[in-house]
């Protein structure tokens, strides 16, 4: 093995880049997180009269499941990230269908359609989904 030596002077052996390995389904939860965070906001229904923001409802839930699922991207206990992220697919999921489901009940097809931050809040969700189950299937790097 290869010994070098620190800034500090101490010795280390191995090939340590100093990083740490990356966990699978990370950079997918954060793609999740980013996705709900910013469509939380946007038009969630198109309508004849104007658009309806997701603010004004569902949105700010989707908003603050997306940052416990930031959370769970970055804490390092592999239970505590898959549980936050479950929570997050769940929300970011659900609402949107259940917001879809409700209008759809009310007016039908006539005068409106969804709008962008309903479709990026339910395609973050899905791969909220995606994310969780590969953190939970796939090996996790040792900790040394």
């Amino acid at each position: 093995m290869d010994q070098t030596v620190g800034t500090a002077g101490a010795t280390t052996t191995g090939k340590s880049t100093g990083r740490r390995m990356a966990v699978p389904g990370r950079r997918r939860l954060l793609g999740a997180v980013a996705m709900v965070a910013v469509g939380s906001f946007m038009p969630w229904l198109d309508t004849v009269v104007g658009t309806v923001s997701g603010a004004r409802g569902a949105g700010l839930w989707t908003f603050y499941a997306a940052m416990l699922g930031l959370a769970g991207a970055l804490v390092p206990v592999r239970s505590l990230a898959v549980v936050q992220g479950a929570v997050l697919a769940l929300v970011a999921s659900v609402l949107p269908v259940w917001q879809l489901v409700h209008v759809y009940s009310m007016v039908g097809t006539a005068g409106w359609m969804p709008g962008p931050g309903l479709v990026l809040v339910l395609g973050g969700g899905v791969l909220a989904a995606v994310a969780v189950r590969q953190m939970a299937t796939a090996p996790w790097p040792s900790r040394r």
